[in-house]
């Protein structure tokens, strides 16, 4: 599963984290420069280029959707 999003501020990215932690499965997210990183490394996403949307992916999309849904609070 894949969604493209655009990522505003710090606050955003500290939330993808937090929610990436409590998923089972593997969440990445892919910058539209082809850099990847692991959604629940907080470093890895501030390595990310936010100038753009970024994909993120997910193979379970009960977790895709709890990811997507700290975006939007």
């Amino acid at each position: 599963m894949v969604r493209q999003v655009k990522v505003s501020n710090f606050a955003e990215v500290q939330g993808i984290v937090s929610a990436a932690a409590k998923c089972y499965n593997e969440v990445g997210v892919h910058d539209m420069k082809g850099s990847i990183a692991d959604a629940k490394s907080i470093l890895g996403m501030m390595s990310l280029d936010y100038s753009h949307p970024v994909k993120i992916v997910c193979e379970d999309e009960h977790d895709l959707d709890f990811v997507l849904s700290a975006l939007r609070q």
